[in-house]
């Protein structure tokens, strides 16, 4: 076995149906006294039940979280949370809700509990990503790496079929590239293969019955642990394309990772047998990129950029892009491929 470092991350999780009841508890347990909610437009009414929940220990809530993190946002938000006198924030909902969080949390070092509601993983890491002038900067502080974490399966029974499969590959993504990291280790390894095999298995059943509380609870086992693996461990190729996608031409965050996995895998399949051979143990078929491309397909995601908003002009800016400040990868970037890894998730191409 090869030398590695593992550093574990302090974290507390609470898990299972109806476990948000224990969120007062836990803000009592942090030594927090007043909570900023934080969530989407659309998750208001979710924020306002955490509100009753919490009853004097809530500060008020800032309903303005949206995708990439945009700076401004994140000003706003801090402000709003020194006017309230806040000392913990709660961030309730997907990604963009959790990074606000951080955002917050990276200038103020207040504390943050997450509450998620989808399958990002973003709570479980200390990464943070916030968008200036058209660019998504990503980086990593224990600072912003959220103290509890509260898993309940029930808070993501209304989540649509079609965001609840994206979102899922998504947290995919993370564990797969965790199996490629330049900084990888056997821990994370089983990690990211127990993940992606819980979020294989839990994706259809969810199709079948959004309703079926047992597949949103493997589904969030799923997230959880492919969440830790980002968490641990260095991105690559594809985390490099998102963020460039998400952050500069604002597509859809989980959406874009759904389509550009295969395409990245396939790009550096030959140079990671071991890790692409686990992928597929977790989720079957003869190819890890195959299987991700037909997980998605055969469950209702996009599997093209053209269909998300992608404009076929802005693939060379994209390219231009991603081959700057590049992400550590298995396989050397090489412009002429990642332009045409590009053209393939843009017509949603099936891996060969």
């Amino acid at each position: 076995m090869k030398r590695f470092t593992y550093q574990s991350l302090p974290s507390r999780v609470v898990f299972g149906p109806g476990s948000l009841a224990e969120l007062p508890r836990e803000i009592e347990a942090m030594g927090a006294h007043r909570a900023l909610v934080l969530c989407t437009p659309e998750q208001r009414g979710l924020a306002e039940r955490v509100v009753a929940l919490l009853g004097d220990r809530a500060a008020g809530v800032f309903d303005r979280a949206v995708m990439h993190v945009p700076i401004e946002t994140a000003r706003e938000a801090r402000e709003v949370a020194r006017q309230l006198g806040a000392d913990c924030a709660v961030a309730i909902g997907g990604g963009s809700t959790t990074g606000l969080g951080k955002a917050i949390a990276l200038d103020s070092g207040l504390p943050i509990l997450a509450v998620p509601t989808t399958y990002a993983g973003s709570e479980m890491t200390p990464i943070y990503g916030i968008t200036e002038a058209g660019l998504k900067k990503t980086g990593k502080d224990i600072r912003v790496l959220p103290r509890t974490v509260i898993y309940d399966p029930e808070l993501s029974l209304g989540l649509p079929v079609g965001l609840s499969v994206t979102s899922g590959i998504n947290a995919i993504a993370h564990a797969a590239e965790g199996l490629y990291s330049v900084d990888a280790n056997p821990v994370i390894s089983l990690m990211a293969q127990e993940g992606i095999a819980a979020l294989g298995r839990a994706l259809p059943m969810i199709k079948a019955n959004p309703g079926d509380v047992t597949a949103r609870s493997d589904a969030l086992y799923g997230a959880w642990l492919c969440g830790t693996v980002l968490g641990a461990v260095g991105m690559a190729l594809h985390h490099k394309l998102c963020h460039t996608l998400g952050g500069s031409f604002n597509l859809p965050h989980a959406e874009t990772h759904t389509i550009v996995l295969p395409h990245a895998l396939a790009y550096n399949a030959a140079a990671v047998p071991e890790a692409m051979a686990r992928i597929v143990t977790a989720l079957g078929g003869t190819s890890a990129a195959q299987a991700v491309f037909d997980l998605a397909r055969d469950n209702g995601a996009p599997v093209a950029l053209k269909d998300i908003g992608m404009k076929e002009a802005d693939l060379d800016r994209a390219c231009e892009i991603a081959m700057s400040n590049q992400y550590p990868n298995p396989r050397p970037l090489e412009a002429g491929a990642i332009r045409r890894l590009l053209q393939d998730a843009f017509e949603g191409r099936r891996p060969g």
